[in-house]
């Protein structure tokens, strides 16, 4: 990534169904890209745990603890820790989208854990779907350009059952100021979804949260809605239902 310092990304969110019916959108978006761990002794000017127009809640990520209990990066240091993964000790970023007028909903958030030496070690891809619901899949000796697979154990989408595989691949340009996070998933048919949001970084600022806010606002409450929107043309289009499962009995997978 860029300096050691909170960055806004600006970009566009892709999705497309390839079968039983091709469904397609792009949007324009932006997210956040935070270093949690200089963060935590350098907090910057991102409003954090408190009200403002755009913020970052640490109560929004992981098993939901606050900032009195050492907050999100406290828990996946433990997650981490708990893994067998102990050499992630450099920089971790977090991709993820911020609370918008404290409205947040985050279908998915990456975690970039990084050696010392800013080699990426692991990468954390949080998930959560509309019923409240939240997942994590643990990508270990993760690198850049690299696919990664996972095997899909938790609802996320009504259309889709839970089986088949996640194909994972994170991509940053040389300069560290552009990123690109692909999810695409296969059925016991081959490739179904092809899914990726991608940006260009810059650092945060009050300039860039106003920008942000003027060009999208009411982001967050946007991509609930366009979820909905688009369940709505896929049952429309006919595209089998399914039920929600229980929920896999294990928060992580690897």
């Amino acid at each position: 990534m860029a300096a050691h310092q909170a960055q806004i990304g600006f970009g566009q969110v892709r999705h497309t169904r390839l079968a039983p019916k091709r469904h397609a959108f792009a949007y324009p978006t932006y997210f956040l890209m935070l270093p949690m761990r200089t963060l935590r002794s350098v907090p910057g000017d991102l409003p954090r745990n408190r009200r403002a127009a755009l913020s970052f809640y640490d109560c929004d990520h992981g098993d939901g603890r606050g900032p009195q209990h050492g907050g999100a990066l406290a828990w996946l240091e433990e997650l981490l820790g708990s893994e067998g993964i102990t050499d992630a000790d450099g920089e971790i970023w977090l991709h993820c989208y911020p609370r918008v007028l404290g409205f947040t909903f985050k279908p998915v958030s990456f975690w970039y854990c990084h050696r010392a030496d800013g080699s990426l070690r692991a990468v954390l891809v949080e998930v959560n779907n509309t019923f409240g619901e939240r997942h994590c899949y643990l990508l270990s000796n993760a690198q850049f350009g690299l696919e990664q697979r996972a095997d899909k154990v938790f609802h996320v989408s009504p259309f889709c059952p839970v089986q088949g595989q996640y194909r994972f691949r994170f991509m940053v340009n040389a300069q560290g100021d552009r990123t690109v996070a692909r999810v695409d998933y296969d059925d016991a048919q081959g490739p179904l979804i092809q899914t990726s949001v991608s940006g260009k970084l810059q650092p945060y600022s009050a300039a860039a949260a106003r920008y942000a806010l003027w060009r999208y606002p009411l982001m967050t409450f946007a991509v609930v809605w366009r979820i909905h929107w688009q369940a709505l043309r896929l049952w429309l289009k006919r595209v089998p239902f399914f039920r929600q499962p229980p929920a896999p009995a294990s928060f992580v997978s690897r």
